[in-house]
């Protein structure tokens, strides 16, 4: 940070007293946006902050959600982000209650399901079990 020298500005033409103002105003100005950005910068998307609280099958919801209706998503994303910095949301959010959100939000998300059946010490997909039997 540059400080001016009283003593070497009373000895300068008016013009360079206004030059020196402007180049003073400029800094201030340059030294707020910075602090602005840096600020910004220091705060987590509303994607990072709802992703650290989902539980289960909540990313596969949310990424599902986002695959399907991505504008929406985002909107409904950024809702949740604010409700969980205000901690009116507490503790984790699982797959199937952000699934019934979505859902009674109007939005009907498909997400992938497989049931398994360990046989044998390995897991086996019910539909092959199912046809094996036939």
């Amino acid at each position: 940070m540059a400080y001016l020298d009283m003593s070497t500005i009373d000895a300068q033409s008016p013009e360079d007293k206004d030059l020196e103002l402007i180049r003073a105003r400029k800094m201030m100005e340059l030294r707020k946006k910075l602090l602005k950005q840096s600020e910004s910068a220091k705060k987590p998307d509303p994607r990072s902050i709802l992703v650290s609280r989902l539980v289960d099958r909540g990313l596969d919801v949310l990424e599902t959600a986002e695959r399907t209706y991505p504008e929406e998503t985002k909107l409904v994303v950024k809702k949740l982000a604010e409700l969980i910095e205000q901690g009116y949301i507490k503790g984790y959010i699982t797959g199937g209650e952000l699934l019934t959100l979505f859902r009674a939000l109007g939005m009907p998300i498909r997400v992938e399901t497989t049931i398994s059946i360990v046989e044998d010490g390995r897991l086996v997909p019910l539909a092959d079990k199912l046809r094996g039997k036939d």
